[in-house]
């Protein structure tokens, strides 16, 4: 014979409030994170007194060498 489990009706209504509670409150939290701090992504600003280049070398771009020497 089988154990039987039972589980209340309030707690599963308590856990879907909880699950969607925890949901919009993160949501709304992560918004307001988004415009209080911005990510600035790029390269970083010389210190002040020190002597940058006037012209700032090309990035280099690192690629897969074809498969023509292969053949």
């Amino acid at each position: 014979m089988g154990m039987v489990v039972v589980i209340s009706l309030p707690l599963i209504f308590f856990c879907l409030l909880l699950g969607f509670g925890c949901y919009f409150l993160g949501r709304a939290k992560g918004r307001r994170e988004v415009f209080s701090s911005a990510q600035i992504y790029g390269v970083p600003t010389p210190p002040p007194g020190s002597t940058a280049p006037s012209h700032p070398s090309p990035p280099s771009y690192h690629s897969k060498p074809d498969n023509t020497t292969n053949v």
